[in-house]
């Protein structure tokens, strides 16, 4: 069986066709994790009467990436054998993208199938911001000895999916950090790679003001420094030269997702 998470927090406009793109894909299971939404978003993924869709709703918002680890916890107890993620953002017309992810689980054996959302022709346009983002997320990639395989591709950004060897390896909790899943993936010697290139503008997520993005590369910047610790087996740190990267990560309810990953299903 294969599963597909889709987090998702005021995306009224976005989440219907993030949906209906996973069900042009074989995924059997969808789940959406509609989390802290205070637009009509639970509304409408109520619409939907697929009995391939099982949404899921927490009136508090679980922060960033936490969902993905919520929504895995519901797929794995389901049976998934694979699980794809996609934020509830994304309306690109990407559904043959989602189809090479998963394909490259299913059929080729990867444990981790990452997209790569920075094809050399779509660099030269990059923010200062993004660049250095990009860099960072290639720094860690090549601690853990990925960057020849991966460049700078990275679970947090992008779909990809897993497999059930990932899940039982990987702790479900470290979903919620990509960057740790993606280097504890990498000490456990699972089998990582590209399973499809689709560059960022055409993912369709919506364009971030400049404070949101500066927040989002502060996140992603400490979770790099988490994973690289994680991986050389030292004590997590999300500091770098004197200075703490934090951006939304105090934002992200541990307390909520250990109660969602302590309950039977």
């Amino acid at each position: 069986m294969l599963a597909a998470v889709v987090p998702a927090r005021n995306e009224e406009k976005r989440i219907i066709k993030a949906i209906d793109t996973l069900l042009a894909t074989p995924v059997d299971l969808i789940i959406p994790v509609i989390n802290g939404s205070t637009d009509d978003s639970p509304y409408y993924v109520r619409q939907i009467k697929s009995p391939r869709v099982l949404p899921l709703y927490f009136a508090e918002p679980l922060g960033i990436d936490v969902p993905r680890a919520v929504g895995a916890k519901i797929a794995c107890d389901k049976g998934a054998a694979a699980i794809l993620f996609l934020d509830g953002d994304m309306e690109g017309d990407i559904s043959k993208n989602l189809c090479e992810l998963l394909e490259n689980v299913n059929s080729y054996n990867l444990d981790m199938s990452l997209t790569d959302c920075y094809p050399d022709e779509g660099k030269a346009s990059l923010s200062t911001l993004a660049s250095h983002l990009l860099e960072e997320r290639r720094r860690l990639n090549m601690e853990l000895g990925l960057e020849e395989k991966v460049g700078a591709a990275s679970p947090s950004h992008g779909p990809h999916a897993v497999s059930r060897r990932f899940l039982s390896l990987v702790p479900l909790k470290e979903l919620a950090i990509p960057p740790v899943s993606l280097a504890l993936a990498a000490k456990n010697n699972l089998r990582i790679n590209i399973g499809t290139i689709v560059g960022h503008k055409y993912l369709g997520s919506p364009e971030k003001n400049e404070n949101h993005a500066r927040l989002i590369a502060e996140t992603i910047i400490g979770d790099c420094i988490e994973a690289s610790c994680a991986f050389k087996n030292k004590k997590r740190s999300r500091i770098r030269g004197g200075i703490e990267y934090i951006g939304y990560h105090r934002e992200r309810r541990w307390d909520l997702l250990e109660k969602c990953i302590s309950e039977k299903t």
